[in-house]
């Protein structure tokens, strides 16, 4: 199924930003609070304001490359935010499902799992060989997480 560049440039963008800020957003809050309602407001804000932050930021790339039509800046700016803003809140499921050391350990396994979808995805598309594709992607969303915990811990130690 071939998509509009418009809407691929937005999904794509958000998608992985959606998932890599939501997760890093998550852990650090975690390693410096431990506390579940600063995780979920810390989603909700992120969900909302991020994504509309992102949403912008698309929307004057596009129109800064002057090759594209208002409605697929549009598109772009649209399905940027939409992704953003849907990959970020299903991360609020765990959290309130589960207690909160355990949510996080879902949080991180469900997006370790998007990732590998979407780059499974990218990498076919492309005719990329999968397996450095994912291991690439992968590996940048486990710095986040590794670089997010420590950034937290020590945040922690400020109190």
């Amino acid at each position: 199924m071939i998509l509009k560049h418009s809407f691929t440039v937005g999904f794509s963008f958000g998608l992985v930003s959606g998932i890599i800020t939501t997760l890093g957003l998550i852990v650090g809050l975690h390693s410096s609070t431990h506390s579940k309602i600063f995780v979920i407001g810390g989603v909700l804000v992120i969900a909302i304001a991020d994504a509309l932050s992102d949403a912008m930021g698309i929307h004057i790339s596009e129109e800064a490359e002057d090759k594209h039509s208002a409605g697929e800046i549009w598109e772009s700016t649209l399905s940027t935010f939409l992704s953003k803003f849907v990959f970020a809140l299903t991360f609020l499921v765990p959290i309130l499902v589960f207690e909160l050391n355990t949510a996080i350990i879902v949080c991180i396994l469900w997006g370790m799992f998007l990732i590998t979808i979407f780059s499974i995805y990218l990498a076919r598309s492309q005719k990329r060989k999968v397996s450095d594709i994912v291991l690439e992607h992968v590996v940048l969303t486990i710095v986040v997480i590794i670089l997010t915990h420590y950034v937290g811990d020590w945040v922690a130690t400020l109190k």
